[in-house]
């Protein structure tokens, strides 16, 4: 396969989104895997493509003040190679403007027609000039456009957000959601330890740190992809962010336990409750998709866990022969996803205000469902990555209304208290956030069905 630019390589991502919607992450691995670029070729690749899809609303703000018809008016091609150079201009400090400029051009020369050439050429140029000119709206006289367009969020959320943190941590939790997410991985505690772990990722040349909070998380870098690795490979370690590991350890459930995994697939807390309770006892990890059941088997085998069996079927309608089985349910519900989108860079444009109310709705259907499971005495989890009142903690107050056999327990003696910057989890929640965490913005519910 011919090698291509970095640039190149960026564009054909953004093509792929914007012409056939696909989602970026998918995309950029396809091309990497096609054209297998070096190291510093995949980085400044990735950077591109989605640093672009994250500030898609400021980009084209920017560019309709320099050209005369509409961006939607370009080819794909054109439209995106002006987003990619105004992405360096802005962005980029360490890109020449006139190699920002000049490669725009070149682009432009293979995608387009003569007149592509001097319009890009002309429309990137002019940037370069004016750029120090361009003023974002007044934060005082607009704040939720201000923000939208300085820190590249669609403006409804900013609106929410501005009303449930303010002003200051609104900005905060947006700049949060610009900066790249750590690569983190949880340590399969059932073949080796965290220290045992770290060393060994080292010797194979990675750079690897502790997690903060989640005693079997590694943040890693420096390698093309997991599945290269053979300390995966070998199952020694599973993909998981640390907020998603904190969620295990407020279930904890004790070795030979009967858990019920509402919202399985694809394992990633199925396999973390197997090892907290030594792989011992049974876990019932429930998914609609039965390709996605497939996806927990073979992270089991890998990982050399056997006390997990799949369950095709809708966590919503949970057959009567599951009612009172379980002594502990973790319910890692759907939702909109608001926690993780500096993980993916593309979804912050894919969600809409009236998505809410039907994944509330699916929500609350699931507790009723999943709760009807759990024995008298046991322990729910709710669990959510997004940061909605209404999908949280509202969900959670409107689930105990109806149902009076629950209640709230502490989560101290199961989370660090350093993780408390609210004072919320003695009343058995915790909700964290990216500007304040260092992790995906994550919700955690505890509450125990009374005897």
């Amino acid at each position: 396969m011919p090698q291509i630019s970095s640039r190149e390589l960026a564009l054909q991502v953004l093509r792929c989104v914007d012409e056939e919607g696909a989602y970026a992450n998918l995309a950029l691995n396809q091309v990497l895997e096609k054209y297998r670029p070096g190291k510093l070729d995949r980085a400044f690749a990735t950077e591109l493509a989605y640093g672009v899809l994250r500030s898609l609303n400021t980009l084209d703000w920017v560019l309709a003040q320099f050209i005369k018809k509409p961006l939607t008016s370009q080819t794909a091609a054109l439209r995106n190679i002006l987003r990619l150079g105004v992405y360096q201009l802005m962005f980029m400090d360490r890109v020449p403007p006139s190699a920002a400029c000049n490669e725009g051009t070149e682009m432009a020369r293979r995608h387009g027609h003569p007149g592509s050439i001097k319009f890009v050429n002309g429309v990137l140029r002019n940037v370069a000039r004016r750029i120090k000119e361009i003023r974002f709206p007044e934060i005082k006289q607009n704040p939720v456009e201000h923000i939208s367009l300085r820190y590249s969020h669609p403006a409804w959320l900013v609106e929410r957000w501005l009303k449930d943190f303010g002003l200051e941590e609104t900005i905060l939790l947006c700049r949060a959601n610009n900066e790249p997410a750590p690569n983190t991985v949880r340590t399969n505690t059932l073949k080796i330890t965290r220290e045992d772990l770290s060393a060994r990722l080292r010797e194979d040349g990675l750079t690897v740190c502790e997690t903060g909070y989640a005693p079997e998380g590694l943040k890693i870098s420096g390698f093309f992809s997991f599945n290269t690795l053979s300390a995966f490979q070998e199952g020694l370690f599973q993909v998981q962010d640390e907020s998603s590991m904190l969620a295990g350890r407020a279930l904890m459930p004790s070795p030979g336990a009967c858990v019920l995994d509402a919202c399985g697939a694809p394992g990633g807390k199925a396999t973390h409750l197997a090892q907290l309770m030594d792989n011992r006892g049974e876990i019932l990890s429930v998914d609609i998709h039965p390709h996605k059941l497939k996806l927990i088997k073979e992270n089991c085998e890998r990982l050399g866990i056997v006390i997990v069996q799949g369950l095709t079927g809708d966590a919503g309608k949970l057959p009567k022969k599951l009612h009172g089985w379980a002594d502990f349910v973790l319910i890692d519900a759907p939702c909109t996803g608001l926690g993780v989108l500096r993980r993916r860079p593309d979804s912050r444009w894919r969600k809409e205000p009236g998505q809410i109310p039907s994944i509330v709705q699916l929500q609350a259907g699931i507790l009723k469902s999943a709760a009807r499971c759990l024995r008298q005495g046991g322990v729910l989890v709710y669990s959510t990555c997004t940061i909605n009142h209404e999908e949280n903690l509202g969900q959670v107050e409107n689930f105990l209304d109806r149902h009076p056999n629950f209640m709230l327990e502490d989560l101290t003696q199961f989370l660090p208290v350093s993780l408390d910057l609210k004072g919320t989890m003695a009343g058995g929640y915790l909700q964290t956030l990216p500007h304040l965490h260092g992790m995906d913005g994550f919700f955690i519910s505890r509450m125990r069905k009374k005897g």
